[in-house]
């Protein structure tokens, strides 16, 4: 047995998931560590970035000592071949932001059009802002209209156009858009970007690895645009989030409750079933159920939990330890970061897996067509289904591990700034500076990505969020790896004491009792899903704009310390051209190329102030974060 809980620490730090990982053992249940095992050793030549198969000549393989192939088929050297397929993941994480907000940019106008009734403006203040940006006049207009041609620029800024994309000129300081501008880097089109990508990296297109990169550049500057608009219409259409007290970890299922798990990234779907429990909570106690529980995973989770304080069971690559509790009567996806593994794992405990998109079936799992048109009726489709399972599974065992974190969540740059105007009404962000000026707080650190199978589950995060908050930085965090720090407790504000060094420990003090919490602000600040690193650029933009500095002066660093999905690629992309240094914790396929590794970790310093640090010991990162901070500090004179 000890064996058994060493086995499984080398899998996760987190002790639900742990001992999930036993059950599912002792179960002969398959998991995505299993799966990992299976495949290794993996293959040396991808890891490196040193595979092709584009072509239908391939796959070539480029031997990175020399002593091989020193080319591809088609003449491409490494450098060529690497760049290529760094740029393909640029695109599809873009595609896949980009997707997002379309679908939001739809839903609005659908709702602005009178087909969506389930919809309505939530926060008419930002539509105005969001369309005064945009230069869309607002005065003496209807709500309605206005939405509609804030819907219409979303979507013209998908297609190649001869002005910018306004997501993307529109949103940073003037600063950073001449540099942007400069390097050619402001994106035609979103869709255009991404598609440009796909014709440069056939066979046969572009063969200058520095040129390649460029693009790459411009399109990681696309997928800013594209989770910029997915968090201005999210907020337009669900409300802006604001500080909500919640919970995370598996001990958030219970046992007589139908328990429906949110997964998957876009709230369009999850919002209205969010609206429509409390019309469905007598079916589920005439079933037998004390309730209908809602829990999220992943950042539709994040997306409930910020607006609705709806808790997160868990996170990435953990999704299958909830449904090994066996007390998950449903798991209802929308798209992205879902293992086609759910529908296997429950054969074995019976829960019902529900997709709802078009562009994200499972074969096994059962599908509801999802429709703003008919929202509110699949919402209640997809509830009755969940109280049909319950009945199924209501006199059968589940085990569902007694760890829960209390988590406050919902930090916004509009939450943000409304606290710190607490203490200075008339200059919000004053205070922030002041701290950051006298070393109070020493830098910033987002912390974004994923949870990576080949990392020790939270291991990264951890330590270093941990060894970050002694050293006086504030960190704020999006996605899984927000999801990673709630369920170790690091969003409690009770843990501030234990977390924080003593200036951050006094300034996120001293903002709590300003707005009457009777105590601290959370030792991290949750910003919301993975679209939401939106959210973390516009609080750097809104700093170097006070400061009148640009966004690459800045004590901001960033980090995905367990990346997994090409997303987190272009989330790091574009992290970078914003000018921040940018920590990567496990190996990108870049190594194959002396060229590309050299240029993402060093020379695209010198054209956008923005860097990759690719290190996969926790405990050197933070120290390289740190010197990072520094250098900054020091240029701005701070010390």
């Amino acid at each position: 047995m000890v064996m058994q809980k060493e086995e499984a620490m080398d899998k996760s730090r987190d002790p639900a998931v742990q001992q999930m990982i036993a059950r599912a053992e002792a179960q002969n249940v398959t998991t995505v560590w299993d799966r990992y095992a299976a495949m290794t050793p993996q293959c040396g030549f991808g890891d490196t970035g040193l595979c092709c198969r584009h072509c239908l000549q391939g796959p070539c393989r480029i031997d990175p000592f020399g002593e091989g192939p020193r080319e591809g088929i088609c003449g491409a050297s490494a450098d060529v071949m690497v760049a290529r397929g760094l740029d393909r993941a640029i695109a599809a994480g873009t595609a896949a932001h980009s997707g997002h907000a379309r679908h939001l940019a739809h839903t609005l106008k659908k709702m602005a059009m009178g087909k969506a009734e389930a919809y309505a403006v939530k926060e008419p203040g930002k539509l105005e802002a969001v369309a005064a940006r945009l230069g869309i006049p607002t005065e003496g207009r209807q709500e309605r209209e206005i939405a509609l041609d804030v819907a219409d620029a979303a979507l013209a800024d998908f297609h190649e156009k001869d002005t910018p994309v306004l997501w993307a000129a529109t949103v940073v300081n003037p600063e950073r858009a001449k540099v942007l501008a400069d390097l050619n880097l402001v994106p035609k089109g979103i869709d255009h970007e991404v598609s440009e990508i796909m014709h440069r990296t056939l066979y046969g297109v572009d063969a200058d690895p520095v040129n390649l990169l460029l693009a790459g550049l411009r399109c990681g500057v696309a997928d800013l645009a594209g989770c910029w608009m997915g968090t201005d219409l999210a907020d337009i259409l669900f409300g802006i989030p604001r500080p909500t007290v919640s919970s995370a970890n598996l001990g958030t299922l219970r046992a007589d409750a139908v328990n429906i798990a949110l997964h998957g990234h876009n709230p369009v779907l999850s919002e209205i079933l969010v609206g429509a429990v409390g019309a469905k909570e007598e079916a589920a106690r005439a079933a037998g159920a004390t309730g209908i529980n809602l829990v999220g995973i992943c950042c539709t989770g994040n997306e409930v939990m910020m607006r609705h304080g709806i808790p997160a069971c868990t996170h990435s690559v953990s999704q299958e330890m909830a449904i090994m509790t066996g007390a998950v009567d449903a798991m209802v996806v929308d798209y992205q970061c879902i293992m086609p593994s759910v529908v296997n794992v429950a054969e074995c405990t019976g829960t019902r897996i529900i997709t709802t998109m078009d562009i994200a079936k499972i074969t096994g799992a059962t599908h509801v067509d999802f429709s703003e048109e008919a929202a509110a009726a699949k919402a209640h489709e997809i509830i009755d289904q969940a109280i049909d399972q319950f009945r199924r599974r209501r006199n059968t065992p589940v085990e569902i591990p007694a760890v829960k974190t209390p988590v406050v969540a919902g930090f916004s740059v509009e939450a943000i700034v409304a606290a710190l105007s607490g203490i200075d009404a008339e200059q919000p962000l004053k205070p922030l500076v002041d701290s950051i000026k006298s070393g109070a707080i020493r830098g910033v650190c987002l912390f974004a990505g994923c949870n990576n199978v080949k990392v020790p589950q939270d291991r990264n995060f951890v330590r270093m969020a941990r060894r970050l908050l002694r050293e006086n930085v504030l960190v704020v965090a999006t996605g899984c790896g927000a999801g990673a720090l709630m369920r170790h407790g690091f969003m409690d504000p009770a843990n501030v004491e234990a977390l924080c060094g003593d200036g951050l420990k006094a300034v996120l003090t001293a903002v709590g009792l300003a707005n009457d919490l009777g105590g601290p602000l959370p030792p991290v600040l949750h910003m919301g899903s993975c679209v939401d690193n939106s959210r973390a650029v516009a609080l750097t933009v809104a700093v170097a704009q006070y400061l009148g500095v640009d966004t690459h002066q800045l004590p901001i660093v960033a980090s995905a310390a367990e990346a997994v999905s090409e997303k987190a690629v272009s989330i790091g992309v574009y992290a970078v051209a914003a000018g921040l240094p940018t920590h990567v914790g496990v190996m990108l396929p870049v190594l194959g190329s002396r060229l590309v590794t050299r240029v993402l970790t060093d020379k695209v310093k010198d054209l956008t102030g923005g860097y990759f640090i690719v290190d996969l010991d926790p405990d050197s990162a933070a120290d390289k974060l740190l010197a990072a901070i520094d250098e900054r500090r020091r240029g701005l004179g701070l010390g």
